[in-house]
């Protein structure tokens, strides 16, 4: 009796150190910075081009050996991997308690051409190396967790709209860099155009999703911050401009007798930059095309055809910018003789915010880490932007150098890379501990 009695405490005891052991362990875990660079190096070389850029465009050659490479080592780990309808390849690691909604993390490996190698690559393989961690160091979360390799994201971001049941059969036909349909392109890398629509996810589901990322501008790295926690990734929306004025010799025409549309255009690109610019946030704006016709040096332009493209967070500050721009075309071509005329392309993204509870998340786990972290927003598109829209989603940047990115010069430092991965790891964890 008296040994049943002076157990208990014992038992007692032994229970809450291993518990105390366990999380002690956990808060101490590193991903293997060594081995992560290694790894990204070696995704590189698929694709790799004579530029020092790369090549591996979705659905390409590349692509596929890619991705192959990828399903041999995830499989060694143990992981279960599958490829969805869409061309999303999907690891999978069970969980502890039964019936829970996974975890799910990943990004892309496909690039533009003669991209980088870090646009989309540290996120997978971070997301990689966060699996490998726990698997070396025997750590077994509750909810299950699937790392998720989205297909085509650079054209269109096919899987992961996909996910949210945001494509169609329009969609499936759409020609990509690689020269193949999204359809044809899908096949190629084992999904299934005829069952897209079955991957559509909902809340039901997964209990979250996070994005690692480089942040593909210089505002980390400028002001020498280790990690960016995503308040959302804007939306845009883009426009066709045509200015008609009336076609001319340029010899015999005198200055005030001209309805030069060439001019006009000048004015409007200054009156974006002015009316973007003078107006708090951080929205931007942008004419990056702009085409003359005839188009030729002893012809006045008597047609304009240019871009605009307005970005922000908040999608009543992008109509409230372009009702200031359109308004202002309009007096513009009242002074010089055109006429303004604005068309929507069909290329709307609305804005999407990232979870306000995993945000918090993310920063005290940077903090904890001794990590220095800045909040701001995503001024380019992400597949966390889609999925957003099923489940609560965060997002992870860690510095570009100078900015650089879709290009050769992209780089991020492998310092820079383990430590946005190891924020990915220990947001997992914690993320597998709250309700969300």
């Amino acid at each position: 009796m008296r040994i049943f009695q002076f157990s208990k405490p014992i038992v007692f005891l032994s229970i809450l150190f291993l518990v105390f052991h366990s999380t002690l362990a956990q808060e101490e875990l590193r991903v293997n910075a060594d081995r992560l660079e290694a790894q990204l190096k070696k995704l590189a070389t698929f694709g790799r081009n004579a530029q020092g850029g790369n090549d591996r465009v979705a659905f390409s050659d590349f692509d596929i050996a890619a991705r192959i490479h990828l399903t041999s080592y995830l499989e060694n780990l143990g992981l279960k991997v599958s490829t969805d309808a869409a061309g999303n390849l999907i690891a999978y690691r069970q969980g502890k308690q039964k019936g829970a909604k996974a975890i799910a993390f990943g990004s892309h490996i496909d690039a533009v051409p003669n991209g980088g190698h870090y646009d989309g690559d540290v996120g997978v393989m971070g997301g990689i190396e966060v699996l490998e961690t726990l698997i070396e160091n025997n750590v077994m979360t509750d909810h299950p967790l699937e790392l998720i390799i989205f297909s085509n994201e650079e054209g269109a971001i096919f899987g992961s709209r996909a996910m949210a049941g945001k494509i169609d059969q329009a969609t499936l036909e759409v020609q990509t860099a690689s020269g193949f349909t999204n359809g044809e392109g899908v096949k190629r890398i084992g999904g299934d155009p005829d069952r897209i629509l079955e991957v559509k996810r909902t809340s039901d589901d997964l209990h979250a999703f996070l994005e690692l990322h480089i942040e593909q501008g210089n505002i980390l790295h400028k002001n020498k911050v280790d990690i960016g926690v995503v308040e959302g990734i804007v939306g845009l929306n883009w426009w066709d401009v045509e200015i008609t004025g009336f076609t001319n010799h340029a010899g015999t025409t005198p200055m005030n007798d001209r309805k030069d549309a060439m001019i006009a255009a000048a004015q409007f690109v200054l009156a974006v930059n002015e009316i973007v610019t003078s107006t708090e946030g951080a929205q931007v704006g942008t004419v990056g095309r702009i085409e003359a016709f005839p188009g030729a040096p002893n012809v006045i332009p008597g047609k304009v055809i240019a871009s605009l493209e307005l970005r922000d967070l908040n999608a009543e500050k992008i109509k409230s910018l372009y009702k200031k721009i359109e308004q202002k075309g309009f007096e513009i071509g009242a002074t010089t003789g055109t006429k303004f005329s604005f068309t929507p392309i069909d290329a709307t993204a609305e804005p999407a915010l990232t979870d306000l509870r995993i945000q918090s998340l993310i920063r005290s786990k940077a903090k904890t880490l001794g990590y220095s972290h800045k909040t701001m927003p995503s001024g380019a598109g992400h597949d966390a932007q889609d999925m957003a829209v099923i489940t609560p989603t965060g997002m992870i940047f860690v510095p570009s150098v100078n900015g650089i990115s879709h290009a050769p010069e992209e780089y991020s430092t492998p310092e820079a890379i383990a430590k946005g991965a190891n924020v990915l790891l220990h947001s997992i964890l914690e993320l597998d501990k709250t309700k969300l």
